[in-house]
């Protein structure tokens, strides 16, 4: 009987010990393995950006990018070369590529031409027209007219200063731009195109400053605002009076998309 006894318990130990010595024995893979096959799946690709020509265009690329892709993916930004450099996955590579293709496309470019017309009494005196091809959401500037020379200085090139025929003394000048001065920005939208504008007149009256002989009065006119256009529809921005005179200025602008 006690041998009985003896063989039933040492069948219940080995019954009791058998899980959990198997449990032991079946211990998990380091993590480091784990981690190892990961990287070694990882690949690194340059990306181009083929239509921003700005830094702020390649900016909201990137920034795109970032805010899409898993924050293990390693990327870097290099204005410089238009270029993006990416680490991932084959499926971190390819959303990207798939991204690209969706926003860095060719930005759409019209045609913009402002009509000055001169009026006098109801009269049609003289028009002109300014044309200026436009990217969308870059600035374009128009300048058309002459630059006037203002005297803002002189000083002598000798130590005994200048002589009886006045040799030895230099004066200094800047220039004025004279004319016609644009600037456009246009925005594409749902609803239509917005256009920020600036038309700005600079002319010289033939009255004098009276702070010295040379010294001019420039007159300055200057109109800025914000519209919609519609393709091939002109649009009058405003009308500015002419200092001096009784005629004035109808500024009209007509918008064609070229692309």
């Amino acid at each position: 009987m006690k041998l009985v006894n003896g063989i039933f318990a040492i069948a219940l130990t080995v019954m009791l010990s058998g899980p959990a010595a198997r449990a032991q024995t079946s211990s998990p893979k380091p993590a480091s393995d784990a981690s190892a096959v990961k990287v070694a799946d990882l690949e690194v690709r340059t990306f181009s950006l083929n239509n921003a020509s700005q830094a702020v265009d390649a900016n909201e690329i990137y920034t795109l990018l970032r805010n899409m892709l898993p924050p293990t993916v390693k990327s870097y930004l290099l204005p410089s070369q238009m270029t993006i450099t990416v680490r991932g996955t084959p499926e971190d590579l390819a959303l990207v590529q798939k991204l690209l293709n969706d926003v860095d496309r060719p930005k759409k470019t019209y045609r913009l031409t402002y009509t000055i017309t001169e009026m006098e009494g109801g009269k049609r005196v003289g028009t002109q027209h300014f044309a200026m091809v436009v990217a969308s959401g870059q600035p374009t500037k128009l300048k058309q007219g002459s630059k006037v020379p203002v005297a803002t200085g002189s000083y002598s090139t000798n130590a005994s200063g200048a002589n009886a025929n006045g040799s030895g003394v230099q004066t200094q000048f800047t220039y004025l731009d004279v004319g016609m001065n644009f600037e456009a920005t246009l925005d594409e939208f749902t609803n239509g195109v917005r256009l920020r504008s600036s038309v700005e007149q600079l002319s010289v009256a033939e009255e004098k400053s009276g702070v010295g002989a040379q010294d001019p009065i420039v007159r300055q006119t200057s109109l800025t605002g914000a519209s919609f256009l519609s393709p091939g529809k002109p649009l009058v921005l405003g009308s500015l009076d002419i200092p001096g005179s009784t005629r004035h200025l109808d500024i009209e602008v007509v918008m064609e998309q070229l692309r």
